[in-house]
């Protein structure tokens, strides 16, 4: 069973939530995040990039761009723009998009959960993107973005998180990025508490990263340095602990994670296809069934259906991603490190399908591939098997902002 900690957030004062919400360092670039910086001074990513406070021919990995981070973070405590609780609670935060709501529960989640296999992850990580958040987590002497976590529903917790919303009104009540409402509630109450952290404790197997690897590799290796540089601390010290939201995995929607891929399409390409898929010319790409892909080409889009010969029951092998990654681009266009290899790309659901076509029709790509979403199931089954998924299997939306919620490691 699984660890939640309560802890005293620095979040932002009432009348600036919305202000310094911002979307997360990971989906900006540092040209989008210096623009719209420039247009608020009160954003969350004078902290979460503070490369954008810095001239623009500085590294974003430069020794100043995390000195600035820090010093930001201080600024905004001393304009009380930013504040901390006086006492450790736990906080819900709702996003409502297109009519669909979730709800997941503001905590801290247990570094040793995570080195004994209960907090399970789907994904490797790359060094080079743990370095940066490592570095941003030891310079701000705090967790400053959380990780996106999912369980299978409780009905137990379910009650107490319903019940709190519908007999409490909203700290931050706004809509903000691509129309999405957001609202946080502090829940105040030691009973309630309590009783949420023991449910988690007898209850809740076990928690799965539904999105953020990287930055739970990161906060895990800054908290066991830690640990190791104050031997004589307590379990509770806060440094065990990492800043999490937790949803019940029924809430979750994923979406298509596409692909585009660079020529040449060479002459033999749709025999190719052929022998795992079933090709036919469609007016719209989206698929609309698991094993079916959308394909993109000169002007026309075609369905692919995967032949019976190819499907598995593996929960890796079997994913439509899989599928796709290892009967087309490995098979076909040679490409076996989606990772690395610089012609292939990955466009995000939330676009939509023209997005695709504007892609290939613009000839920088030569075909586009739409797929069927992995599934909330999926990913849990992967994770439960000990096994990962290829790289940009999932899109979650909506994205949880930065800057709500922030946990003071305390070694400062």
């Amino acid at each position: 069973m699984v660890l939640i900690h309560p802890f005293k957030s620095i979040r932002p004062a009432a009348e600036f939530s919305e202000k310094i919400a911002t979307l997360p360092y990971d989906v900006l670039n540092s040209v989008e995040a210096r623009e719209l910086g420039e247009q608020n001074l009160y954003s969350y990513l004078h902290i979460d990039k503070a490369e954008i406070d810095l001239p623009e021919t500085l590294s974003p990995y430069d020794d100043q761009v995390y000195e600035k981070a820090a010093s930001n973070l201080q600024e905004f405590l001393q304009k009380q723009w930013l504040i901390q609780d006086d006492q450790p609670l736990l906080y819900l935060y709702e996003l409502t998009m297109n009519g669909r709501a979730q709800t997941g529960l503001v905590t801290c989640t247990s570094i040793s959960d995570y080195t004994e296999g209960k907090i399970k992850k789907h994904e490797f990580t790359r060094p080079e993107k743990e370095v940066d958040r490592i570095r941003h987590i030891e310079a701000c002497d705090a967790n400053t973005s959380p990780i996106f976590l999912t369980y299978r529903r409780n009905e137990q917790i379910q009650t107490m998180m319903d019940d709190w919303k519908k007999t409490h009104d909203p700290a931050y009540d706004f809509t903000s990025f691509h129309d999405v409402t957001h609202r946080v509630w502090l829940i105040n109450k030691p009973e309630v508490i309590e009783q949420l952290v023991v449910t988690f404790a007898q209850d809740v197997p076990a928690l799965y990263i539904a999105d953020g690897h990287h930055r739970t590799e990161s906060a895990v290796k800054v908290g066991q340095k830690k640990k190791a540089a104050h031997s004589d601390s307590t379990d509770t010290a806060e440094f065990n602990y990492f800043l999490s939201v937790i949803f019940p995995k029924e809430e979750l929607e994923i979406l298509d994670y596409n692909r585009v891929v660079k020529g040449p399409i060479e002459a033999d390409f749709f025999s190719r296809l052929e022998k795992n898929f079933t090709v036919i010319k469609t007016k719209d790409g989206k698929p609309t069934l698991p094993k079916t892909f959308g394909m993109y080409l000169d002007g026309q889009w075609y369905t692919l259906t995967a032949k019976d010969k190819i499907l598995s029951d593996d929960p890796v092998a079997g994913l439509d991603v899989s599928l796709l990654q290892n009967h087309v681009f490995a098979n076909i266009f040679d490409i076996q490190d989606i990772r690395t290899d610089k012609r292939i790309d990955f466009v995000g659901g939330i676009r939509g399908m023209k997005e695709l076509e504007q892609l290939v029709d613009s000839g920088q790509w030569a075909v586009a591939f739409a797929v069927y979403p992995t599934t909330m199931d999926d990913l849990l089954n992967v994770a439960d098997a000990g096994k990962i998924m290829p790289p940009k299997s999932t899109w979650f939306e909506p994205k949880l902002l930065s800057g709500l919620f922030v946990h003071d490691l305390e070694t400062n």
